[in-house]
């Protein structure tokens, strides 16, 4: 998708072109690959997302692969032209990026797994270009449905332009930005990499791994904590849901955490909530962020655990009720006798 006057500038949008009051071509009603609608309205409890990351071909082709996924669509958004054609948007007269609509269902999958593949799998550092795809239509950009989605996104930037940038590459020219009006592309372009399967694709990620990070390091009033798992999802990195919310544990030796010696106060890292002072963390060579104790009795629960056909003591977040790890009674003698063995995953060093 390469042919088309390469325009590079946003236009003023009282000198956008003027577009039209209805489509100028039909759209199909069916997902050539996964057979359901890509019109609305959608079945109950499905989200979507609205994401920008060059050529729309290979886009689309990467979210309708994902477990969780209801439907896709590709088209034309974040500009000023009702209704455009794709030769309108290549000449940049009409501000609209290539976006690819997913429509996700929250308990399969993450607003922020969505996230997570959208900054992997292009470079989100090149402005308004993606390779060789070059104009405003090619621009990396998110366009967030709610409050949350914005949250997520931002949180993600700025945590991926981090890594990024240390890496050696620029920092990244994504605009994150309200969801306008969807504006349906024409049917050849729906599903193209299925009816056309060698077909041009010009997406190229950096290799850079993207983690999403609990955005604040403050604790999170009880009443604010999300009340669902869908919500669990969306706040929490896939890792993090998987030791915080589904008792996972982490490698030993690769939490950012095990030799740390920093002094602070590790907190919980879904709700913000006190668990242990850094003056009792210890080395204790088990591959994980080991205390003597928590900073108080009532920051933790102590929960009998005998999955795994063991029985071990669980610690988890007595705020949020979150897995933080286990306590084993083979600590330092002098220091009570307790090791709480915790996996970094679950923690938020706050350094003050």
């Amino acid at each position: 998708m390469i042919f088309g006057t390469k325009k590079t500038t946003m236009p003023d949008p009282a000198g956008a072109l003027p577009g039209r009051a209805e489509p100028a071509f039909p759209v199909p009603d069916i997902h050539a690959v996964l057979g359901t609608p890509i019109k609305g309205p959608f079945p109950a409890g499905l989200e979507t997302a609205v994401l920008a990351l060059g050529c729309f071909w290979g886009a689309e082709r990467l979210f309708w692969q994902l477990d969780g996924v209801f439907t896709t669509a590709v088209g034309y958004s974040g500009g000023f032209t009702p209704n455009p054609t794709y030769e309108e948007v290549c000449t940049g007269g009409t501000g609209h990026a290539e976006v690819v609509l997913v429509v996700f269902d929250p308990t399969k999958i993450s607003y922020a797994d969505l996230v997570k593949v959208f900054f992997e799998e292009h470079d989100p550092t090149q402005g308004m270009r993606q390779g060789n795809d070059i104009g405003t239509q090619y621009r990396s950009g998110i366009y967030y449905t709610t409050d949350e989605q914005k949250r997520i996104a931002e949180a993600a930037r700025s945590s991926y332009e981090e890594a990024l940038v240390a890496a050696g590459h620029k920092p990244i020219t994504t605009e994150i930005a309200a969801a306008s009006d969807f504006f349906y592309a024409e049917e050849y372009h729906q599903q193209y990499l299925h009816k056309v399967p060698n077909g041009y694709c010009g997406l190229k990620g950096t290799g850079i791994s993207c983690t999403i990070p609990v955005p604040s390091r403050e604790a999170t009033e009880p009443n604010d904590l999300p009340t669902s798992e869908e919500e669990w999802r969306s706040r929490l990195s896939p890792e993090q849901y998987h030791v915080l919310r589904e008792a996972g544990t982490e490698r030993a030796f690769t939490g950012d955490y095990v030799d740390v010696e920093d002094d602070g106060m590790y907190r919980c890292a879904a709700c913000g909530n006190e668990l242990f002072d850094s003056r009792t963390k210890y080395h204790s060579g088990s591959g994980w962020p080991s205390f003597t104790k928590a900073v108080s009795p009532d920051a933790v629960e102590l929960l009998e655990d005998r999955s795994h056909g063991m029985l071990r003591t669980e610690v988890r977040c007595a705020r949020c009720h979150s897995h933080l790890g286990h306590v084993f009674p083979d600590g330092p003698v002098e220091a009570g006798g307790d090791r709480f063995c915790m996996n970094s995953l679950a923690l938020d060093l706050d350094r003050g």
